[in-house]
C-alpha cells in the first residue's frame, strides 16, 4: 500500500462537487477538484487537479473552466514557477474528474464510447478516451460471489503527435477499470498510470477495519 484516499461528493440542485484526494504514505498529494451538472447528460463545469510531492516527478497543477473556455497551469521556467493561462475552445464532452462516471453509466449493449479529456505535458492538450468493455470477472463481497464489468480505456492523441507518441514512448498505457452492475453501478477497481509515463498502481475500494476488543480498550 502506498497511499489511501476519500471521494467526497456534495449536491446542489443538478450541479455536483467532487473532490477525489489521495495521502501517499511519502507525503505526496494528488488531489482533484471537479465541479459538473447531472442532467440528461454530464456536463464538466470547472476541474482543478494537483499532484505533488515525490510520488510524481513533474509537478502539476491545472485548471479549467469549460465555460469560460479557459485552462490555467503551473510551469517551471528556470527553476520558478508561473502561471501560464491559454484561452481554448474546450470540447462540451470533457471528462476531466469524471472517469468514473462513464464506465458507470456505460450504454448496454454500446461497444465503445468515445470522449475528450484535457492532458497537460506540461501544456495542456486535448486527447481522445475511448472507453470498451472488456469481459467480465468475478469477486467477493461479503463473501458472495458477484460479476464485475471490465472497461479498457485507450488514450488517442491526435495529429503528428499521435503518430510520434509511440515511436518516442510517450503513448500513455491502457487503463483498467471494474464496475460492479446492477441498479447503481460502481467503480471498485483501476489499473494504470496517474501520470504521463507513470508506474501502473492499483486502487481499489477498502471496507472499515475494526479494532479488537483488547485495542479498544487500550
Amino acid at each position: 500500500m502506498i497511499a489511501v484516499g476519500d471521494q467526497t461528493n456534495v449536491v446542489h440542485g443538478d450541479e455536483i462537487r467532487s473532490e477525489l484526494i489521495f495521502h501517499f504514505f511519502d507525503g505526496s498529494i494528488d488531489d482533484e477538484v471537479t465541479e459538473f451538472r447531472q442532467g440528461a447528460v454530464f456536463e464538466l463545469i470547472r476541474d482543478h487537479h494537483i499532484q505533488k510531492g515525490p510520488s510524481f516527478p513533474r509537478p502539476l497543477d491545472l485548471t479549467l473552466d469549460v465555460e469560460k473556455g479557459e485552462a490555467a497551469w503551473q510551469e517551471m521556467k528556470d527553476g520558478q514557477s508561473e502561471v501560464q493561462t491559454e484561452h481554448m475552445d474546450l470540447p462540451a464532452d470533457l471528462v476531466n474528474g469524471m472517469m468514473q462516471l462513464v464506465v458507470e453509466n456505460f450504454p448496454p449493449g454500446t461497444s465503445e464510447w468515445k470522449t475528450s479529456y484535457l492532458a497537460a505535458d506540461p501544456k495542456p492538450s486535448v486527447v481522445q478516451f475511448s472507453f470498451k468493455p472488456d469481459g467480465q470477472d468475478r469477486l467477493k463481497v461479503g463473501g458472495v460471489s458477484r460479476n464485475v464489468i471490465r472497461y479498457k480505456l485507450h488514450v488517442d492523441i491526435h495529429g503528428i503527435a499521435g503518430v510520434i507518441a509511440p515511436i518516442i514512448g510517450k503513448q500513455p498505457s491502457d487503463i483498467e477499470l471494474w464496475v460492479l452492475g446492477g441498479d447503481a453501478p460502481v467503480l471498485v477497481r483501476m489499473e494504470g498510470a496517474l501520470y504521463p509515463q507513470g508506474p501502473i498502481w492499483t486502487m481499489v475500494l477498502t471496507s472499515p477495519t475494526w479494532p479488537t476488543a483488547s485495542q479498544r480498550r487500550k
